[in-house]
């Protein structure tokens, strides 16, 4: 099923006056270019204004549980059509290599869980030296297998997401610097687009990593409006899990407040955010002057600490480019952890995990990836194009 769409509007009328000559012209040959994409979410021609996902009203678990939230109906399908000279979506996969060139590529194994992780120790440093043997993979309680191991500077498909609402205007400028930094500190292979939002949500530059453009992206400000923070994270995971040729997923999000515009709540974006092959996010809070602030950083912890990411509250603006740049640094040293659970994965349902590391010379270390995923949906996304 198609996600939501998050390309800027343009007018509708003249689009529809337009194919209409075009079909007039061109007969049967127009009619094949008109056809809506199933599935697709290419947006690199901007079309029609973003379509929200529409949620359920049942009752859900609370957050805090670690319980399976609630359900939610599926985004409806974008009336928007694609470039017909759009390249193929690549399907959701699970591992990801170098080829014989070095360039990294996607190899399948639906059976395989991964997971990324990273490990600091009672100082809070990150830990780069273990090996397979010191992990402890737990799913629902239960030892898993682990089947491959890497620990490698892989390249990784990230979302930015820009706060674009009213209160943002004084704080762009280096927000948008540390955004760029951020990219400057990665891995130069990394494919990154941007999302600006406030109560809509707009991809502004498809997947690239050429600096320039990224800059112009950020550059589309037009600080107005809401935050509608949660649909913006739901359709760019989805965007990431449809579109991305790189197996690794992140999520990068700066926001000045709480969510006060989304459709979907903070349940139900979690849940979509848990879904198998989701992203890890990583959030940072400026909330100086957030009404709800306890509110605001509770949301953001949940989202990170769900998806193993982090969630970051600089006391001022300065602080946030070096953060920027410590999550650079989280993501380029991780482990990539693969096991085959012993549930099979078609039995569906939410599964909890538990990252375990011991070894000698360490007298704590702490492993955080996501807390769990929705078993089943990545094959069901692959069903549906």
């Amino acid at each position: 099923m198609p996600g939501p769409d998050i390309t800027r509007p343009r007018n509708k009328r003249a689009e529809r006056v337009s194919f209409l000559s075009y079909a007039i012209w061109a007969g049967a040959a127009a009619a094949v270019l008109l056809q809506p994409f199933a599935g697709s979410a290419e947006w690199r021609v901007p079309q029609l204004q973003a379509q929200s996902a529409q949620s359920s009203t049942g009752q859900s678990a609370s957050v805090d549980s670690g319980q399976p939230l609630s359900q939610s109906v599926p985004a409806k399908d974008p009336q928007s059509k694609s470039d017909a000279s759009s390249p193929p979506i690549t399907p959701p996969s699970q591992q990801q290599v170098p080829d014989e060139n070095g360039t990294y590529v996607i190899r399948k194994d639906v059976d395989e869980v991964l997971l990324h992780a990273t490990v600091v120790d009672d100082k809070q440093r990150i830990v780069t030296d273990l090996e397979r043997n010191a992990f402890t993979v737990l799913e629902d309680g239960k030892p898993q297998a682990i089947v491959s191991f890497h620990h490698e500077d892989i390249p990784v498909a990230m979302g930015i997401l820009i706060d674009n609402s009213g209160s943002m205007r004084e704080k762009r400028a280096k927000v948008n610097q540390a955004a760029l930094n951020l990219v400057r500190s990665s891995n130069p292979q990394d494919e990154v687009f941007v999302v600006n939002f406030n109560d809509e949500y707009y991809l502004d530059q498809d997947f690239t990593n050429d600096l320039l453009k990224l800059k112009e992206a950020l550059e589309k400000i037009d600080a107005k409006g809401g935050t509608a923070l949660y649909e913006a994270a739901v359709a760019s995971g989805e965007h990431l899990k449809r579109n991305a040729r790189l197996e690794r997923k992140v999520l990068f999000v700066v926001t000045d407040g709480e969510d006060n515009a989304s459709r979907e709540t903070l349940e139900q974006a979690v849940k979509q955010l848990q879904e198998e092959n989701g992203p890890s996010v990583y959030a940072i809070g400026i909330l100086g002057d957030e009404e709800h602030p306890k509110r605001a950083k509770r949301a953001l912890e949940i989202i990170a600490q769900r998806t193993g990411g982090l969630a970051f509250f600089p006391k001022t603006l300065d602080e946030v480019d070096e953060i920027s740049r410590q999550v650079a640094h989280d993501i380029r040293n991780q482990y990539t952890i693969g096991y085959k659970p012993t549930n099979p994965r078609s039995s569906g349902g939410f599964r909890q995990i538990r990252v375990e590391a011991k070894v000698k010379g360490h007298s704590k270390l702490v492993v955080r990836t996501k807390s769990g995923y929705y078993a089943g949906t990545q094959a069901a996304a692959s069903g549906a194009k």
